[in-house]
């Protein structure tokens, strides 16, 4: 179990980590438009992301990972 959490920590890291080093100025540019949106959007968003991440997650378990 705490296998499978280091694995998608790493993963998360290296998918954040090539945004910043690849394009660091769409991180910022991305950073002002979620600035713009009111705090319920921000927050719908959060819960979709979160949402869309327990779906992967039950769909790579369900797979076998």
């Amino acid at each position: 179990m705490i296998e499978t959490a280091f694995l998608a920590l790493g993963l998360v890291l290296i998918v954040e980590g090539l945004v910043y080093a690849l394009a660091p100025s769409l991180i910022e540019q991305l950073l002002i438009a979620l600035r713009s949106l009111p705090d319920a959007q921000r927050r719908m968003l959060g819960l979709a992301a979160l949402a869309f991440g327990l779906c992967l997650v039950w769909i790579a378990k369900t797979l076998g990972a």
